[in-house]
């Protein structure tokens, strides 16, 4: 759920990322611990805003721009919350009104906001100590919390509801609210390796080419990779290999699209084979172009493609 205050309404209504917009953005972001705040900073990282949590909120001055400056950089969003210190909520209000009245400044406060009900669960499932508990009742801590921030609840420009959000879905919702600094292209990553080496930890998407014959029991192959045509010519002649492939490559058209919407910075795709030399590096360079054709422009790395070719790792031939 989210608020717009009603004297700011027009603020969160005429895009302040307006490409014509040539004012320094500054956006508070506040709110209640366990909340959200970390979450919504990192995901305004990953827009091209330069984020800052936790600063000291009576040197603000000092940080933004002075009046005539030319050539503002990124946006900058900066966290902090009753740990900050320095907090005070009526003087952090009056600097921001200060602010705000410059002619080459757009500042938005952004308030995350949760039910008590909802953060305490928060605290009891990581187990983390909250803030301003002080050794007594989490619930207590949060109570008073809630308290300390309501003149900023009631300043901000934007408050979001997270009691009913998945992190993924702050996430989705602070990319629509500030995505218009995003970088337009996914970096789509298509690498391959080998199971006896071990799964790559980072992969998104693991695809087991173990099914197709294994070129390695192939004497004139073995020493070869799937960079070299003989050996390409043995998976691709695998009576598996182009239905399987084909299925491969029509998920990925429809998987990376709907990736991209969602604001997914990296796509990392993996093949895997044996020894990671043969079926898995041609399968994927051979996908690598189905998707450059598609107008993605993937980057290719092959981990085990210089690993020694070794039958104890390879199995007994099928």
């Amino acid at each position: 759920m989210t608020e717009i205050s009603d004297q700011n309404r027009s603020m969160s209504q005429n895009s302040p990322a307006s490409v014509e917009d040539s004012r320094q953005r500054i956006l508070l972001v506040t709110g209640l611990s366990g909340a959200g705040k970390t979450t919504a900073l990192r995901v305004l990282e990953d827009l091209g805003w330069e984020a800052i949590d936790n600063f000291p909120i009576r040197l603000l001055g000092r940080l933004i721009p002075k009046a005539g400056n030319k050539g503002h950089g990124h946006p900058l969003a900066i966290g902090f919350d009753s740990r900050t210190r320095g907090f005070n909520p009526p003087d952090i209000i009056a600097q921001v009104r200060e602010l705000s009245e410059r002619d080459d400044l757009l500042v938005t406060t952004l308030f995350l906001d949760c039910t008590s009900g909802e953060l305490e669960r928060r605290y009891n499932e990581t187990r983390r100590r909250h803030p301003m508990a002080h050794g007594r009742p989490v619930r207590v801590g949060i109570q008073a919390e809630r308290e300390l921030l309501e003149p900023l609840r009631s300043w901000a420009d934007a408050v979001v509801d997270t009691t009913e959000f998945a992190t993924n879905q702050l996430q989705q919702d602070i990319r629509e609210r500030f995505a218009d600094t995003a970088p337009q292209d996914m970096s789509v990553i298509v690498s391959s390796f080998g199971f006896a080496r071990g799964t790559p930890p980072l992969a998104d998407l693991v695809f087991d080419m173990r099914f197709l014959d294994n070129p390695h029991w192939v004497p004139e192959l073995r020493e070869q990779t799937g960079l070299d045509e003989a050996v390409g010519e043995h998976v691709r002649t695998d009576p598996a290999f182009e239905q399987a492939f084909g299925q491969i490559r029509d998920l990925l058209m429809t998987l990376l699209p709907r990736y991209q919407a969602q604001g997914k910075s990296y796509v990392n795709i993996a093949f895997g084979c044996t020894g990671g030399r043969h079926r898995s590096v041609f399968t994927a360079e051979t996908m690598a172009q189905a998707l450059r054709e598609a107008g993605f422009s993937p980057t290719v790395l092959h981990r085990n493609l210089g690993s020694r070719a070794a039958d104890q790792i390879e199995g007994p031939p099928s």
